[in-house]
């Protein structure tokens, strides 16, 4: 039998989530044309996965029962009469869009709109030992990759691919300054693919033991923004070459980290806001600050399905292993895997393996 997870509604995670452990097989019968049976073996949780299972959140509301999770690794079991790209037996990593790829195709950027049919929302997540995915929720794996780290890379990574390399004409570089902040799935991501693109990475933290993290993943400064919470911006900016300011700033506290964002980045650099883990109550920063600190604020959602491809080369060319919390979970655990992320005790992402 297969096992599954459902959120049943959205009153948070603990009352919502629900394991099922009998639920049918799917076989090759059961697929259509551009339909794929992938064998899950491993899948990652993301802030969103938070949101989405909470009341009242930017997510909206869902239609349950959902499977939720769009991160995830697996195997391809069997595959539809008309599907192209996959093979049984193939390693393949879920894409968080299929919808957008089927209406629009592989370079299609996400809107607010689309977020509602994606993976573990509007679409079955991940979190479940055996699932049937249209072709266009699928990517190659890289070949590099063992299940656990390739499950990380469908939402924090092409988000983090896409703020370093989407905008043309401002792909980062081995000139470029780059400001992560944290040790969350995008921060780290970022961290570890500008490290990879020759590029200097600053990172701010809590305590000295993610510090030291930090810099083990390739980070040449580290700012400690509990001890200097109100310009922890400024106090990075002058590791910068004569303080100029950073090329690039991965800001995911929102309103509340946005205005130490804009001290941080330099003249015509390029700040991207990617997440909203800080405080919800602070004061909303106006976008017109944006022309006070002349630089580009460049919104956007994960990556498209090409970007993802682009990711995926990179990584097997570069050699890049992703960095994965230390406590792995099982699929049955996902709700205690829900808590480690909520309470911010983990670093970089959280991991589930899926036995069987």
């Amino acid at each position: 039998m297969a096992r599954q997870w459902i959120l049943n509604s959205q009153n948070g995670f603990e009352n919502s989530l629900e394991y099922q452990s009998d639920i049918p097989v799917p076989s090759h019968s059961d697929l259509g044309p551009k339909e794929v049976l992938v064998k899950m073996h491993a899948a990652s949780l993301n802030y969103r996965d938070l949101m989405i299972a909470t009341p009242g959140t930017i997510s909206g509301p869902i239609q349950p029962p959902v499977i939720p999770g769009c991160d995830g690794a697996g195997a391809v079991e069997a595959v539809g009469s008309s599907v192209q790209d996959f093979r049984p037996g193939d390693r393949v990593v879920t894409h968080l869009a299929p919808n957008l790829v089927e209406s629009s195709g592989d370079d299609a950027p996400s809107t607010l709109a689309d977020t509602k049919a994606m993976l573990g929302m509007g679409s079955p997540g991940t979190l479940r030992s055996h699932a049937v995915f249209p072709e266009s929720a699928l990517v190659s794996a890289p070949k590099s990759l063992d299940w656990l780290s390739a499950s990380t890379l469908t939402c924090t990574w092409t988000t983090a691919w896409n703020a370093l390399f989407g905008l043309k004409g401002k792909q980062v570089g081995p000139d470029s300054w780059v400001l992560v902040q944290g040790t969350g799935g995008v921060s780290i991501a970022a961290l570890q693919l500008a490290v990879a693109a020759w590029a200097t990475v600053v990172a701010t933290t809590s305590t000295d033991d993610k510090a030291a993290r930090l810099v083990t993943l390739g980070a040449a400064h580290t700012v400690n923004y509990r001890t200097n919470p109100d310009s922890w911006g400024v106090e990075a900016r002058q590791h910068t070459p004569c303080g100029r300011g950073f090329d690039f700033v991965i800001d995911v506290g929102g309103n509340q980290s946005f205005p130490q964002s804009l001290a941080a980045v330099r003249a015509d650099g390029v700040l991207v806001p990617v997440g909203l883990v800080g405080d919800a109550s602070a004061e909303p920063v106006p976008l017109l600050a944006a022309v006070m600190h002349t630089c580009i604020v460049r919104g956007l959602f994960g990556g498209t399905r090409a970007q993802f491809r682009e990711l995926v080369s990179f990584i097997d060319e570069k050699g890049i292993k992703p960095a994965v919390d230390d406590v792995v979970f099982e699929l049955a655990e996902a709700k205690d895997a829900y808590r480690r992320l909520e309470e911010k005790k983990h670093f970089a992402k959280v991991v589930m393996r899926i036995d069987h």
